[in-house]
């Protein structure tokens, strides 16, 4: 069954996606763009997410918002040694 018309997502795929460990519709529409158009499918979607296990639900709801926000945020490169180190 079609869920997004505007970019033919279906049901299925967004369940592999969800399998995958995406666990909101922000995430299924990155890797799908399912819901960036109209925006008839979200809610669609929502039903077929859940509320099942999500890593960063799970780490919200035991007020950890703090992992939630260090998971988000890539890691900075290592820093170039200083010319004081090098020496």
């Amino acid at each position: 069954m079609y869920v997004c018309s505007c970019f033919g997502i279906t049901d299925k795929q967004v369940k592999d996606h969800a399998a995958a460990g995406a666990c909101t519709p922000r995430q299924i529409a990155s890797a799908t763009k399912a819901g960036t158009d109209c925006g008839s499918c979200v809610r669609t979607i929502q039903g077929i997410l859940g509320r099942g296990a999500c890593p960063r639900r799970e780490l919200l709801e035991k007020g950890n918002a703090a992992a939630v926000l260090a998971a988000d945020v890539p890691s900075a490169p290592a820093a170039a040694p200083s010319l004081a180190e090098a020496a």
